[in-house]
């Protein structure tokens, strides 16, 4: 094992409040993403009202923000290994600022567009920066916790952007859609001002040389001095620096600006980053490929299809999902740490096949039947929904953003992580600018059915490829997935019971 754990300073299970604070502050920029996704759902359906588009432009509207989001990604990577995490999310927060603005004021098409372009740029280094600074701050034994927090905070966001769409909606057309869009703008300066109270993570302190900094951040973020004194010598050896240092600046023996990451990450990775770089893209292509966008951006459509008619109908539905999404994402967050990440994401996986197949099955019911309405299959479309989004909510959603946080070495951590991060995004951006096309060439009922099918794939994937990290220190990622077989990787899951 490496140096963290089996000293014992660093794998204590108490829970350190300022941490927590921390974490929960960065968090607080998901909030905002999340509200913009959720309440573009409902906005959508008088957007298109207001400005006469038609379903390619609505497609392109909900997916754009995606795209522009993969590039906030990867600038975020590099951006945070210059300036920090910390001055990373004021950035996020004053970009996400302007393009709000724009949203909201939004006097024909091209101009709403470029205001959610501008808006998914802050949201690509809110997506990076959040859980990797979270992660960077807590210890293994609440990382799972903390980390788990940003997503946490997204479906917050989605639920009010869902509330805010039921409230607004009641308003003239030309008005409601655009104060949904545009009032998400004070808080994001609000809370740009809030971070700056906040400190800079330690791993990105040692990572610019600034030792002494990170050892006083170190003492207010562990639970005992023997604990900062652990985590500290094993950040300076991650970033090579001598671990007996003890100066208050030194220049770390290694590039640590993001200087041949790209190398060590793509053209000559060791066999174990290697395995840790398949498993961050591959969990955040899947955590889009199982079509959850499908549901949290177009579940008016869906709900119609199931039968649900009425403005004021679909969007209560919708709340539905968004309360869902909460609900068992708060359950997830104090999951993660005791049951672990690997049988939390094989359990939702399992489920997420079982009811998008069910899904898909019903509204494919619904569609060929023709002796009037089937009130089973409307029923069981309705509740196969909300079902899907408990179980991707309960492991899939969360451990995405806390397992490729913690995997990554620590100077290819915010380059690699901003990869998985794009990934994810351009894969929410395929989905969301796509699945409109897809139901009107395949039905709704076999658009749901395929990403049953991917949703397999996914499980096989996680099954045979994913170790467990509950408990393990930043440090030791790159041992533990240099095991390599799935059958050692259970030995060391079973060591971490």
């Amino acid at each position: 094992m490496g140096g963290g754990v089996g000293s014992g300073g660093e794998n204590s299970t108490e829970f350190n409040k300022y941490a927590a604070a921390c974490a929960i502050v960065a968090s607080m920029i998901s909030i905002i993403f999340g509200y913009d996704t959720g309440v573009m759902s409902g906005a959508m359906i008088f957007i298109e009202d207001d400005l006469k588009i038609h379903d390619s432009q609505v497609e392109v509207l909900a997916g754009i923000l995606n795209i522009c989001a993969l590039v906030g990604s990867l600038l975020a990577g590099r951006t945070s290994d210059y300036i920090g995490r910390r001055y990373t999310i004021v950035i996020s927060c004053i970009i996400f600022m302007l393009g709000s603005v724009l949203m909201g004021y939004g006097p024909n098409y091209g101009i709403l567009l470029t205001g959610r372009c501008i808006a998914g740029i802050g949201v690509g280094f809110a997506l990076m920066i959040a859980p990797v600074y979270s992660a960077e701050v807590s210890s293994p034994s609440s990382r799972g916790f903390l980390t788990s927090l940003p997503e946490l905070g997204i479906s917050i966001g989605i639920l009010l952007g869902y509330i805010s769409n039921v409230i607004f909606g009641k308003l003239s057309l030309k008005l409601g859609w655009r104060i949904m869009l545009g009032i998400v703008a004070i808080p994001s300066i609000g809370l740009a001002f809030g971070i700056l109270q906040m400190p800079e993570s330690p791993r990105g302190l040692i990572l610019q040389g600034r030792l002494g900094e990170a050892k006083k951040v170190l003492l207010k973020v562990s639970n005992s001095e023997e604990e900062a004194e652990v985590r500290f010598r094993d950040i300076k050896v991650a970033a090579g620096i001598d671990k007996n240092c003890n100066d208050d600046f030194v220049k770390p023996t290694q590039k640590t600006h993001g200087e041949g990451v790209w190398k060590e990450l793509i053209l000559r990775p060791t066999p174990a980053v290697r395995r840790i770089l398949v498993a961050a893209i591959g969990i955040h292509f899947f955590e889009h490929a199982v079509g959850i966008e499908a549901v949290v951006l177009y579940s008016p459509r869906i709900f119609k299809k199931a039968g649900i008619t009425g403005k004021e109908k679909l969007l209560l539905a919708t709340v539905g999902v968004g309360l869902t999404k909460f609900i068992f994402i708060t359950i997830a967050t104090f999951l993660l740490d005791r049951v672990g990440r690997r049988r939390l994401l094989l359990i939702s996986t399992s489920g997420i096949v079982v009811f998008l197949t069910l899904l898909g099955t019903c509204l494919t019911v619904v569609e060929y039947h023709t002796g009037g309405k089937v009130i089973w299959a409307l029923s069981l479309s309705i509740v196969s929904t909300y079902i899907f989004v408990a179980f991707y909510n309960i492991g899939l959603s969360p451990v995405t953003w806390v397992y490729s946080s913690e995997i990554l070495p620590l100077k290819l951590r915010a380059q690699g992580y901003s990869i998985g991060v794009a990934v994810n995004r351009l894969m929410n951006a395929t989905i969301s600018m796509s699945f409109i096309s897809l139901y009107k060439a395949i039905t709704i009922g076999g658009a749901f059915l395929l990403f049953a099918a991917v949703s397999f794939i996914g499980l096989l994937f996680f099954y045979f490829l994913f170790p467990e990290t509950k408990g393990r220190s930043l440090e030791e990622m790159e041992e533990l997935f240099s095991k390599g077989t799935r059958a050692k990787n259970e030995n060391v899951e079973l060591q971490n019971v």
